[in-house]
């Protein structure tokens, strides 16, 4: 059995002999050193993309804020717009329902007046109408017209 272990040991060193002759070990390091820089650029990549990711994540969340800060502006200049329109539309509803209320008051006042008149010429008429009656009954001639014009002037005299 000796031998068989011998022969085993020699065939052992004949191989790793061979191995490093062929530069196996050299080549897996140099396969290992290209393996790891190869991780560290892929490492160094990811970090680059992952800053640019932060930097554009930054920039939108910056032009989100702009844009609700815009709108928000839009929404209370709108606000401002339409209390003032509001605010317009009641003071021009309020100066029409003044001048309207102005108005019938001055129709109600001169139709007072002319009511009034109508009722003064009627009580005129009608208290001419007596008085000639009643000097037509009693008076005549020269006398019942000087008597007529006499009235009618204060008549006349008393309306204005």
């Amino acid at each position: 059995m000796a031998d068989a272990t011998f022969w085993a040991l020699i065939a052992l060193v004949i191989f790793l002999g061979i191995v490093i002759y062929i530069k196996v070990p050299g080549t897996i390091a140099t396969a290992l050193d290209n393996r790891a820089e190869k991780i560290r650029n892929e490492l160094e990549e990811a970090r680059k993309l992952r800053e640019e990711a932060q930097a554009l994540l930054a920039e939108y969340q910056k032009k989100r804020k702009e844009a609700e800060k815009e709108a928000s502006d839009i929404v209370d200049a709108a606000k401002r717009e339409a209390e003032m329109i509001t605010a317009e539309a009641k003071q021009k509803t309020d100066e029409y329902v003044t001048r309207r209320t102005a108005m019938a008051e001055q129709k109600i006042a001169q139709a007072e007046a002319d009511a009034m008149d109508e009722v003064r010429g009627s009580a005129v008429d009608m208290a001419l109408a007596a008085a000639t009656q009643i000097l037509g009954e009693k008076v005549s001639g020269k006398a019942a017209t000087d008597l007529f014009k006499q009235s009618l002037d204060e008549v006349k005299t008393r309306m204005n």
